[in-house]
């Protein structure tokens, strides 16, 4: 982990560390994937004007060589979360989850994902304090549930959209800092 990435750090830095780490691996990766730099984003194919910033847009060279989508092929939205920080939870659902759920982020994917850094407690604190904001916003069904999909704890929520009327899953991995557990 860079030295200047710490749970007191801007979530642009970490968040262009992570991209950094990610490319990172890659090199060494059977993977055909480009992880872009922020990209600005149209929740509607017909706007001209961008109306949202993804953290970390992916393009799969082969998806990219078949179809000749210029947009993301994959988006993971980032946000700085404390389980027990009432506000950080509710920002990681409606600066989060909700560009999802709304469409302004991956409208004709199936799939997205969330990285949240944790500032404090740890990785199951924070999808706790997650829930418990929707549910005192009496949206348990949009509740994170573990799921063992790598060996790496990581949670999925499944999100209702109005347009396209297909559901959007989301995949959350919440993200320690050493500093935060040694304390």
């Amino acid at each position: 982990m860079a030295a200047d990435v710490n749970a007191d750090a801007g979530e642009v830095l970490m968040t262009e560390r992570l991209r950094d780490g990610m490319r990172s691996a890659l090199k060494n990766s059977p993977w055909k994937l480009i992880v872009l730099p922020g990209t600005e984003s149209r929740s509607k194919s017909g706007m001209i004007i961008p109306d949202g910033r993804t953290d970390i847009p992916l393009m799969m060279i082969e998806v990219f060589l078949r179809t000749q989508e210029h947009d993301p092929h994959a988006i993971i939205e980032c946000k700085r979360i404390a389980g027990s920080d009432t506000h950080l939870c509710r920002e990681y659902i409606v600066e989060g989850v909700d560009r999802f759920a709304s469409g302004k982020y991956g409208e004709n994917h199936a799939v997205g994902f969330m990285v949240g850094y944790v500032l404090s407690d740890t990785s199951v604190a924070a999808a706790s304090g997650v829930n418990a904001y929707l549910s005192r916003v009496s949206r348990n069904a949009d509740h994170l549930v573990p799921i063992a999909i790598i060996d790496f704890p990581t949670w999925h929520s499944r999100h209702t959209r109005a347009e396209p009327s297909s559901p959007v899953d989301l995949h959350h991995a919440f993200l320690e800092f050493a500093d935060v557990l040694d304390e």
